[in-house]
């Protein structure tokens, strides 16, 4: 195992890359009206943007992770830093709303292999004992994530450095990779598992159609008119679908080695922690995309002051992450419905600010709203993963995790669609300020639906004492990880 300060220096790295992930997923949504006017790029256009890259992102985790297993993290997270580089180029050269689809699918992809490398690390380089406060330094660096990316979207598309416009959006990626391939070839250690799991490349392909299958015909409905050959599409992939599940159950009793293990969502708990995930995270995007282009088309904000609209919220979320982290023991599975409802309620509370004050509308006037939907967030997403993985067996909790992290941004590719799909269908070719105000009054209850199903979902969490059993049962297994790991230090006796 590598030092103390070796060890500190090579996840810094790796976060400083997982940032440059989080903040791409966000600092786009404040550029692409500017986007869609210099490329002529059309509502689908935009909606892929966005949507195809959580999509490739989501598709590619699991298998991403397990690469790293199988070839070498450090190996693994070089190949994709330098291809998120060279596809952040490419995207900031892109010509037309096609190939920046194309270059944000290819940044996904590379995304994926360079994330799940952060988290096996921790895992190979400290005890169970030390990962606590790394998983606290994650959890903030996403929520600065969150507060950074659509501040410094905005500022870069304002300042439209060199002529550059909204290409700068991407641009930045270049020199900050650079510096952390050169870093992580250096300085982080290369690790992988000793018993790593099998590629699933089959189940890889299949979720992909199934993914797609869905998709397209949501995205691009709009665009074409909904003509009824768009069923088709819909019901190949509810074949592929089942195709799936019956590969993933076959590969599960083989070897073990399904994308997605079936097994697991036999587990209620599990299930609807699965539900609560995807459903929450498709709410927030449904509502905040269509808000930033209301802002920007409907009242004329610049870039900058519309992502500024944004940074309440995610305020709210950092100042309640503090005071919902004592309470999870607690309160449990509450939490996560309250949180549910606080959010719905802080997003009408938004909408009814904005209606009311019409093209007088300023940022200031929903800072309380919006901090109110960052204390949900919080109360949220701080208990979730832990309530929902109280009734899996804490060997299954890595296959969990990435189980929930996949379904998180499928759920978030799918909100952004069906949000957008919504909007930009009530828009048409109609962009007046109180037109654009009802698409965003469409989407908004698109959201707060989502927000209702999360609540819902979260009532078949599992119980305050199956909670407190698994984090009792974790915390048994670490402190034995602990004494295997002191006994085998010590020296042997002497003959």
């Amino acid at each position: 195992m590598a030092t103390a300060p070796r060890r500190g220096l090579a996840i810094g790295i790796l976060l400083f890359a997982s940032f440059m992930d989080l903040l791409d997923a966000t600092i786009v949504q404040v550029a692409l009206p500017s986007i869609g006017a210099d490329l002529g790029a059309s509502d689908a256009h935009l909606q892929w943007i966005v949507s195809g890259y959580m999509l490739a992102f989501a598709v590619a985790l699991i298998t991403g992770g397990r690469l790293g297993d199988l070839f070498g993290r450090r190996r693994i997270f070089l190949v994709g830093i330098a291809g998120f580089t060279l596809s952040s180029a490419a995207a900031a050269a892109a010509w037309s709303g096609d190939a920046l689809v194309i270059t944000r699918v290819a940044q996904g992809l590379f995304a994926a292999l360079m994330v799940p490398q952060l988290l096996a690390s921790v895992q190979a380089l400290f005890t169970p004992r030390e990962r606590a406060p790394m998983y606290g330094l994650i959890g903030g660096v996403a929520g600065l994530a969150a507060v950074a990316g659509p501040v410094l979207g905005g500022w870069l598309v304002d300042a439209d450095l060199w002529g550059l416009g909204w290409r700068t959006v991407f641009l930045i990626n270049i020199p900050v990779g650079i510096v952390i391939f050169a870093l992580a070839a250096r300085f982080v250690p290369e690790t992988r598992s000793p018993r790593p799991m099998r590629l699933d490349l089959v189940g890889v392909v299949l979720l992909s159609a199934v993914v797609l299958a869905f998709m397209v015909p949501l995205v691009e409905g709009q665009t074409l008119g909904w003509p009824a050959w768009l069923w088709w599409p819909v019901a190949a992939g509810a074949v592929l679908l089942v195709a799936f599940v019956a590969v993933e159950r076959r590969r599960m009793r083989r070897d073990g080695s399904a994308l997605l293990p079936m097994p697991l969502f036999a587990d209620r708990g599990f299930s609807a922690g699965i539900v609560t995930q995807a459903a929450f995270q498709g709410s927030l995007n449904a509502f905040t995309l269509p808000f930033i282009i209301y802002l920007q088309v409907g009242l004329g904000f610049d870039a900058l002051t519309a992502g500024l609209n944004l940074l309440a919220f995610s305020l709210g979320a950092l100042l309640g992450t503090g005071a919902v982290i004592p309470l999870v023991a607690r309160v449990g599975k509450y939490l996560v419905t309250a949180g549910s409802a606080l959010l719905a309620a802080g997003v009408l509370w938004v909408f009814a600010i904005v209606a009311e004050a019409g093209a007088a509308f300023t940022g200031w006037a929903a800072v309380w709203p919006m901090l109110l939907s960052g204390f949900g967030l919080a109360l949220l997403v701080i208990p979730l993963v832990d309530v929902a993985l109280a009734t899996v067996p804490v060997a299954d909790a890595g296959a969990a995790s990435g189980a929930y992290s996949t379904f998180q941004q499928l759920g978030a590719a799918a909100g952004v669609a069906v949000s957008t799909t919504v909007f930009f269908t009530i828009v048409g070719d109609d962009w007046s300020r109180a037109h654009v105000l009802d698409a965003l009054q469409a989407s908004v209850w698109v959201s707060v639906a989502g927000f209702a199903i999360a609540a819902l979902a979260s009532l078949l969490l599992p119980s305050r004492a199956r909670v407190q059993a698994h984090l009792d049962e974790a915390r048994r297994l670490a402190e034995a990880d602990v004494e295997a790991a002191e006994l085998a230090a010590q020296p042997a006796p002497a003959a």
